[in-house]
């Protein structure tokens, strides 16, 4: 498992989510041709492929925010 997989999905439990409830979250604010699959998630984030803005969104789902420092 990649550290990006490792540590996302961490984030998602600690936060009370499953990735099947994150992906139906970001599916309401996405047009039907645009829609994604808790396996697509899921796959980008073993490889380490997921955008930068879907991870910004999957941590707007779970109440979270990404902070450079």
């Amino acid at each position: 498992m990649s550290t990006i997989h490792a540590e996302v999905k961490s984030h998602i439990a600690a936060q009370g989510y499953t990735l099947t409830q994150i992906v139906q979250e970001m599916n309401k604010s996405r047009p039907p041709d645009k829609q994604t699959t808790v396996q697509n998630i899921s796959n980008k984030l073993t490889r380490g492929t997921i955008k930068y803005s879907e991870i910004i969104e999957i941590a707007e789902i779970i109440g979270l925010s990404i902070k450079w420092m």
